[in-house]
């Protein structure tokens, strides 16, 4: 136990530089996923069946391939084509598609959880299909939304580590290198599990104060 100790001290701060990057991968993503799949998700119910098939088809391809998979495809493959990205901004895009799939799940369930019949009162009082999404519907829907929407951060945070495999430095990667050059792979990766949790926890905790709150509101 004493030596796990002196081995904290050792690490941490080669750790911390992996945490760094795996906070980076997880906002980046979320960002871009939350963008996306509001749009997504807006096609999906826009009423447009061209749209509509577009954004389901692309939805259904994207969840069908791993995500391993289209973070080999984005670094690896699209330089063939003149893209290239670092290893960074791979995973931070390739990790937002991905994820952009389940939030627009989760934002066309947000939406339809919403009484139809208030989008046709905007609509009859003149406001136009953005607007009433934007001041009617959306502010509803929200409720129905955080919850598996906090959900879904705790999952990329963890996926986050995924990028290692493109070579992003993030903390499951700072681990591999540590736990290779060291052998001490019992300290090494009690640390990596035991930073994954405290930055988790918070997460999770949030998660479940949502879902307790609306939970009692949407039963009044």
């Amino acid at each position: 136990m004493q030596n796990f100790f002196v081995d904290v001290g050792e690490f941490f701060p080669v750790l911390m530089q992996g945490v760094k990057f795996t906070l980076l991968v997880t906002i980046g993503s979320l960002v871009l996923s939350t963008v996306l799949g509001l749009v997504w998700a807006l096609m999906r119910v826009s009423g447009i069946v061209w749209l509509s098939a577009i954004a389901a088809t692309f939805i259904n391809i994207i969840r069908g391939i791993p995500i391993l998979v289209q973070l080999f495809y984005i670094y690896f493959v699209l330089p063939e084509f003149g893209i290239s990205l670092s290893a960074l901004q791979a995973g931070i895009i390739g990790l937002g598609i991905a994820y952009s799939a389940y939030q627009a799940e989760n934002f066309r369930a947000g939406i339809e959880a919403i009484d139809f019949g208030q989008t046709e009162a905007a609509l009859s009082i003149g406001m136009g299909w953005f607007m009433t999404m934007r001041r009617v519907i959306l502010p509803q829907a929200v409720r129905v939304i955080l919850p598996p929407y906090g959900n879904i951060i705790v999952m990329m945070l963890k996926d986050s580590s995924q990028a290692s495999a493109i070579t992003v430095a993030e903390l499951t990667l700072q681990g591999q290198i540590l736990a290779s050059s060291t052998f001490k792979n019992m300290s090494v990766y009690t640390l990596v599990a035991m930073f994954y949790l405290c930055l988790s926890l918070p997460l999770m905790l949030f998660v479940s104060y949502l879902e307790k709150r609306f939970g009692k509101k949407k039963g009044h």
